[in-house]
């Protein structure tokens, strides 16, 4: 089993920056060989791929966001970040982090961040 916890999310105004991190624990072989990702969920849209990055520190990344965020993870802390800058009122979403090691996902409980224009 993995927990996932994210923290960070938070109200900001047009091209303003927040970084969202994600604390893994449970199974730390599990977390070790697990492609981390974040996902997010705007009110009445489905849940979307916003990047995502294997073990080896390999990012992908949606192409709504490329260029705008960064993902990172740091092994020792068993932490994933999503920098995120140049934020857009249509980025205003919950944000999922996303564990999925052995062809199951993991999700934690989501942060909120809201973009005013």
């Amino acid at each position: 089993q993995v927990q996932l916890v994210e923290s960070g999310g938070g109200l900001v105004q047009a091209g303003g920056s927040l970084r969202l991190s994600c604390a893994a624990s449970g199974n730390i072989f599990l977390i070790k060989i697990s492609v981390m990702g974040w996902y997010r969920q705007a009110p009445g849209k489905q849940r979307e791929l916003v990047a995502t990055i294997t073990t080896g520190g390999s990012p992908n990344y949606a192409d709504s966001v490329k260029g705008r965020f960064t993902i990172s993870r740091d092994n020792a802390k068993n932490t994933v970040y999503l920098q995120m800058n140049s934020l857009k009122p249509e980025d205003t979403a919950v944000y999922y982090c996303n564990s999925n090691p052995t062809g199951i996902n993991y999700w934690g409980q989501g942060t909120q961040v809201t973009v005013s224009s």
